[in-house]
């Protein structure tokens, strides 16, 4: 137990560093991007209306003091984080003057509902086919599934998010390519808004798991094969232990370790998926917001999105990184 605790402790520091420099690295790319907010704003309402010199320093002046861009950046840089731990960002240029949490807190559901699903599909279902691949190296069915996996994962998100849209939007439209939800389904809880949500998330979720599921097939072939020659295994099977046994018991835990290690540090190239589907699908995600808001220049959202993005991802590779020790105690004693 101690060592466990040990063990948490020191997860629990390392998941705050990772945090913390994340977002101080956002922090300064941001600050340090030649666009102005200020500028931005004043652009676009020079574009609406005619404004008077004095009325154009009067906004100039206020949004100055708003977004503290005329203080030196360790000043801004001490605000932002005062800020943050307040939950406030200050107002969104994309959406003013909405906060620009408010805006993340909206579109984040969406995004956690589609990554937590394809990922939880693409894992399980992966390395459980992969293990009885590699168990039944033999078996005709998955030599056909392995190269039909060896063949689709190389291939980016976006491309297989395009040939999807073209399928099943133009060529067989079966399928809705665009939104969240039909545009004249009311959002309320409702079978029918739940059941639009869910018919809507289809093409983004398929693309994600298309991609995904080949990498944990093959991953976890390869391991299963190198693990049923270990002795454990032999002498399972000569003292007449069930095969489903051998595989759910002795085999998918040694062999899942690695796995677990590798969806640790996948993560991050999903979520990156996640934000070009969501693009592609026009789909109401973080990943659309984070693009818009850099379109528009709208530092105040790009910061949120990139805070709360960090802080999940990171977070989800703490809860990952707990899981090891179950599994594996020799870890604990690390």
């Amino acid at each position: 137990m101690h060592s466990y605790l040990w063990f948490f402790g020191k997860r629990v520091l390392q998941l705050f560093a990772v945090v913390f420099c994340g977002i101080s690295a956002t922090f300064l790319v941001t600050h340090l991007s030649p666009i102005d907010p200020v500028e931005q704003v004043l652009g676009r309402l020079s574009a609406r209306s005619n404004l008077s010199p004095e009325a154009i320093a009067a906004t100039r002046a206020a949004l100055t003091e708003m977004y503290g861009t005329g203080q030196p950046m360790l000043q801004q840089y001490f605000n932002f984080w005062a800020r943050l731990l307040r939950g406030d960002l200050g107002p969104s240029l994309l959406a003013f003057p909405t906060p620009a949490m408010d805006l993340v807190t909206r579109a984040m559901p969406w995004t956690l509902g589609l990554l937590v699903t394809s990922t939880l599909i693409t894992f399980v279902v992966g390395n459980l086919l992969g293990a009885l691949a590699g168990y039944n190296p033999d078996n005709r069915f998955f030599k056909a599934f392995g190269l039909i996996a060896m063949a689709v994962q190389p291939i980016p998100y976006y491309i297989v998010a395009f040939i999807l849209l073209i399928v099943f939007g133009f060529l067989w439209p079966v399928l809705p390519i665009s939104g969240g939800f039909a545009m004249d389904v009311r959002p309320a809880p409702t079978w029918q808004f739940a059941g639009s949500i869910l018919a809507h998330s289809i093409l983004p979720a398929l693309s994600l798991v298309l991609v995904g599921f080949g990498g944990w097939f093959l991953g976890m072939r390869a391991l299963v094969s190198n693990v049923v020659n270990d002795d454990y295994v032999t002498y399972a099977e000569l003292a007449g232990v069930a095969p489903r046994t051998i595989v759910g018991a002795y085999v998918i835990r040694n062999a899942l370790v690695p796995q677990l290690t590798a969806l640790a540090m996948a993560l991050g190239g999903v979520f990156s998926g996640t934000v070009i589907t969501e693009q592609v699908f026009n789909y109401p995600g973080i990943g659309s917001l984070l693009i818009d808001a850099v379109n528009y220049g709208d530092y105040s959202l790009v910061l949120a999105v990139s805070t709360v993005s960090i802080t999940a991802v990171a977070f989800a590779i703490f809860i990952i990184d707990m899981l090891h020790p179950l599994l594996d105690p020799r870890v604990r004693a690390e």
